[in-house]
């Protein structure tokens, strides 16, 4: 997407690479709305920290980032001897791999990445087709969302009002975004409407980081409490619900999701608005056989306990909101299951969360029946 900073306008992706340097370069969304910076990650363990520490979010923003951290780690090697490649490209994957638990997203990627190693017969070459195959995975990762845009643009109609949770925006993918991208190709279409951003407690994904990018984009938006979207259902002021998704079964159509995702698919149900997911194909995990197997990452108590924000002089700091004595619990994802989901927003189409595995073939899968 294009961003306007200082006066200009030019066109950035989340994550990009510095082949020069071998550095991983990420848009710091800590600091947005407030401070457009690129931060560059010098190896592959700064990488997984950026990851870890949310310099970079978003499913799919983060599998990139991994993907271009195992050719990141593939290229730092210095040696000849294949085995300890290997073992070295294995140390990298599992750092990576740790970095968020509960996103398949990464994992994917780094899967989709070292299959491509395979055929490769020395060093040099894994190290060359790493990076290739993590360029690829990027530019997979922006063509399926504007495909996303393209199968959900349909859903919006003049004059709605659609709801969103968190940030599942170019900002969480390499670009375009998923939830977003039916927006963004709603507006090129000319429609007009209007998006709730619920704000996304505890770290405020959808105030800092989706109404930052409505107003570079100037869709009209605005940013609601988590707690007011029930009162807007009630006054039936939401008319259509997209959001985005860190992993989804395959088998089953359960979706995993930042953190109050859940709430407001019951809300969405008792009011009979719909309510969609969209997601790449990364997203998808066709392994696992049921949500409460999903692993939900536990932050760290303070985010719930206080804020992060700038200052006067633009000096970012945190603020204790809470009662000194009280401690949290910080749980940054939730499940909603298939009979609250209206339908999922794939690159393929639009499929029902239970059809998923039956249309698995058209969704990329790859494995046995």
């Amino acid at each position: 997407m294009n961003v306007t900073v200082g006066g200009g306008s030019r066109h950035y992706r989340t994550v990009s690479f510095d082949r020069s340097g071998n550095r991983v370069v990420l848009i710091d969304q800590r600091l947005l709305p407030h401070r457009f910076k690129l931060a560059a990650m010098p190896d592959f363990r700064a990488t997984a920290r950026a990851i870890q520490n949310m310099v970079v979010r978003g499913a799919g923003a983060i599998a990139a980032t991994a993907a271009y951290g195992l050719a990141q780690g593939a290229r730092a090697f210095r040696g000849r001897d294949l085995a300890k490649f290997d073992i070295h490209l294995e140390t990298v994957y599992q750092t990576l791999k740790a970095a968020r638990p509960t996103a398949i997203d990464p994992v994917n990627a780094m899967n989709q990445v070292r299959a491509k190693l395979r055929s490769s017969q020395s060093i040099a070459q894994r190290q060359t087709v790493a990076l290739a195959a993590a360029e690829e995975f990027a530019d997979q990762n922006v063509e399926q969302c504007g495909l996303i845009g393209r199968h959900g643009e349909r859903l919006i109609d003049n004059g709605m009002n659609v709801l969103t949770h968190c940030n599942a925006g170019w900002l969480a993918f390499v670009d375009i975004g998923s939830a977003t991208a039916p927006l963004y190709a709603a507006q090129a279409g000319g429609k007009r409407f209007h998006v709730f951003c619920d704000e996304t407690r505890p770290r405020f994904q959808g105030a800092t980081l989706t109404a930052w990018e409505l107003a570079q984009q100037k869709i009209s938006h605005q940013v609601i409490a988590d707690s007011a979207a029930g009162h807007l259902f009630q006054r039936g002021e939401i008319d259509l619900v997209i959001v985005g998704s860190d992993r989804t079964l395959g088998r089953t159509g359960e979706v995993a999701n930042k953190i109050g995702t859940y709430t407001k698919a019951v809300l969405a149900k008792r009011h009979r608005v719909a309510f969609y997911v969209a997601i790449p194909l990364s997203t998808i995990d066709w392994n696992l056989k049921a949500g409460g197997d999903i692993p939900i990452e536990e932050r760290h108590r303070d985010e719930v306990l206080g804020a992060w924000g700038i200052l006067e002089g633009g000096r970012r700091e945190y603020v204790r909101v809470a009662n000194p004595s009280s401690d949290a619990r910080n749980p940054g994802f939730d499940v909603t299951p298939p009979e609250l989901i209206t339908g999922i927003i794939t690159p393929a189409g639009i499929f029902r969360a239970e059809q998923l595995w039956a249309n698995r073939r058209k969704l990329g899968y790859g494995g046995g029946d």
